[in-house]
């Protein structure tokens, strides 16, 4: 895979931007918290969470590297 403005991937830079980059964090996170913020924030207002566009959702998050997600956020709330 193709790194995308310093990130893994594009899927782990556009979820970072879009959905974990405006929220605040108060302590460190573990990627596994991530992932399941994100997927609450993906699929809770859903109307039909088995569908074509659900899959596809599904199949962009399993590419995000939550593991550089969260060491990212871990290393900016030690420096701050």
């Amino acid at each position: 895979m193709e790194k995308c403005n310093g990130w893994t991937n594009y899927a782990t830079w556009r979820v970072n931007l879009e959905i974990l980059s405006d929220m605040e964090f108060d302590e460190q996170v573990s990627a596994d918290y991530l992932e399941d913020l994100v997927e609450d924030c993906v699929f809770t207002n859903a109307v039909v969470k088995d569908c074509l566009a659900a899959d596809y959702a599904r199949a962009f998050i399993a590419q995000v590297n939550f593991h550089e997600i969260a060491e990212s956020i871990n290393i900016e709330l030690q420096t701050n």
